[in-house]
């Protein structure tokens, strides 16, 4: 299906280098994450001619001038990580955009993915995994990427960022992960070649997940280890990126020194800027995206908060709406998106990826918050790689799931009061689960019985306990079935100390229910600082809007 990776330079565990020209990481700049299908339906072209032979009628004009309104109402819906399609082409041309995308299983796992639970709207997330491929499988790529001595090798998924979309449609948080993290593989099996890989019984680089018979793979690694439920995937390899940056012309970036990425023993992007913000695209935006030595510590890190300023400002500018406004940059861009990726077979239309850019076209631009997963240094044989930075990797992977936004406006913003008076406390029926457990433990005896006897000695008198339900929660909660229950839902919520963020509408609940989740397993006063909704600082997060991001040059690459 013509598989394709990135790759950077650096010690890799099957001993694999970069040559000259990069030093080689790919990236998932373009997205189009959400799910198909919002009622709309595709539209035939309009006649040619009117009545009578005497040239378009009125209906037609009309038909003509909605075609070019729509095609312009889609530029402005680009979102960075996006790839534009275009709308007004025509069925055929329609039919060939489509015959361009490559299609592939979105999981090759055999765990099953847990389904999206629906917010008090009804609405539910989006995630979308991003993978940029180092592949050096066709002429393009084997120019752009180096290293002859990998031309044809397996491919490497040597960028990856899971974009979450929030249910509200309110904000978007990405999470990228270095291709140098060591984890534990799943079991995969190629679709193609039924071949099967066993899950690993020691750690492997991340990026190796792609060779493991391709992108389903990575997102069944990425499950495994973050428990984030993924919708979608698209990948994008080094031509792709060389031509969706043409396409999308210029993005500013900037630099604090002038920098040469380049060493004396061949290695490098290429990359050479003068100090200051430079507008760059084409191979040069490829070269930014793949730089590692050069910026901050010469590590994958720095080049991951590369990535993250240059989708930043690429939002910013697609959303000033200046830079596709003719329609056939419009085609051109669509030609080299829909060329450029490879995508699960649930966007496997032009008008699937259209439908999910109107979804995330609703989060503003700083509403969007880049993060890194928290990491540290391995030790011995793996002094060179990193892992998932305990509890701070686990933070940002929860708010994700629990669809916390990771730029701590949430957590900010002042609960509303419930219109709802609560009740007495003594005629509040509550019913106590025990959802304490976790994949590695079970649940915390008795945790639902000493819950229950917290609350009667509040006076909640109609307390009890339902042995029946206990379905794992990572957090405590109290879910109410419709508005006229929620003071009663907060009254219980500040009787424990429980945050009232985390007091929830739910059409899975018939009365009042407190959940006992796995932040409460041990005996005591409800731990209200472990449920904290705040984004690690070791994530390094960086707001959409933030146009003063400037990155720094490693001193030993300046010119």
């Amino acid at each position: 299906m013509g598989r394709s990776s990135m790759r950077g330079e650096g010690t890799r565990p099957r001993g694999r280098h970069d040559g000259p020209p990069g030093d080689g990481t790919g990236v998932a700049s373009g997205g189009r994450p959400g799910r198909s299908g919002h009622g709309r339906r595709e539209r035939p072209a309009p006649p040619e001619g009117g009545q009578g032979g005497a040239g378009p009628n009125r209906r037609t004009r009309r038909a003509t001038k909605g075609g070019r309104r729509r095609i312009l109402r889609w530029a402005a819906s680009v979102l960075a990580l996006l790839i534009l399609g275009t709308g007004g082409a025509g069925y055929v041309y329609y039919k060939h955009l489509n015959g361009n995308l490559r299609k592939e299983d979105l999981t090759l796992g055999d765990k099953q993915m847990a389904d999206h639970k629906a917010n008090a709207a009804g609405q539910t997330p989006l995630n979308i995994l991003l993978i940029g491929s180092d592949a050096r499988d066709s002429t393009a790529n084997q120019k752009l990427g180096g290293a002859k001595e990998t031309f044809g090798g397996t491919p490497l998924a040597d960028v990856q960022m899971l974009l979450h979309l929030s249910a509200d449609r309110s904000n978007i948080s990405v999470i990228s992960m270095p291709r140098d993290t060591m984890l534990k593989m799943p079991k995969c099996t190629d679709p193609d070649s039924g071949k099967v890989y066993p899950a690993s019984t020691v750690d492997v680089q991340t990026n190796e997940s792609l060779g493991r018979g391709g992108p389903g793979c990575t997102v069944a690694a990425w499950y495994e280890l973050t428990g984030i439920t993924i919708d979608h995937f698209m990948m994008i390899d080094f031509a792709g990126v060389v031509s969706m940056a043409d396409a999308i012309g210029g993005v500013p970036v900037c630099v604090d020194a002038n920098v040469y990425s380049h060493t004396g023993d061949g290695k490098g992007s290429g990359l050479k800027l003068e100090e200051g913000t430079t507008s760059v695209k084409g191979e040069q935006a490829l070269q930014w995206l793949r730089t590692r030595y050069g910026f901050e510590d010469n590590t994958d890190l720095g080049r991951t908060k590369a990535q993250h300023q240059y989708l930043n400002s690429m939002v910013r500018e697609l959303r000033k709406g200046t830079k596709l406004t003719d329609p056939g940059k419009l085609m051109d861009l669509a030609e080299a998106a829909t060329s450029a990726l490879t995508v699960d077979k649930g966007l496997d239309t032009v008008k699937k990826l259209y439908d999910l850019a109107e979804e995330l076209k609703k989060a503003p631009t700083d509403r969007i918050t880049m993060t890194t997963m928290p990491n540290v240094y391995g030790t011995g044989q793996f002094s060179g790689r990193v892992y998932p930075k305990p509890e701070e990797a686990e933070q940002v992977f929860r708010m994700v799931r629990e669809d916390i936004p990771l730029d701590g406006k949430a957590s900010k913003r002042k609960t509303p009061v419930a219109k709802d008076q609560a009740a007495p406390a003594a005629e509040i029926a509550v019913s106590v689960r025990n959802a304490t457990s976790t994949d590695a433990l079970g649940p915390a005896r008795g945790r639902a019985s000493t819950v229950k006897e917290l609350l009667t000695d509040a006076g909640f008198a109609r307390a009890t306990v339902d042995a029946q339900n206990v379905e794992a929660a990572d957090r405590t909660g109290v879910l109410y079935p419709s508005a006229d229950m929620e003071g009663d839902a907060q009254a219980v919520a500040k009787a424990l100390g429980i945050p009232a963020s985390q007091v929830k509408k739910s059409a899975d609940v018939s009365g009042i229910v407190l959940a006992v989740g796995a932040d409460w397993r041990e005996d005591g006063a409800y731990p209200a600082k472990a449920a904290e909704e705040k984004t690690p600082d070791s994530a390094n997060p960086l707001n959409g809007a933030d146009e003063k991001a400037c990155m720094h040059v490693n001193p030993g690459f300046t010119w």
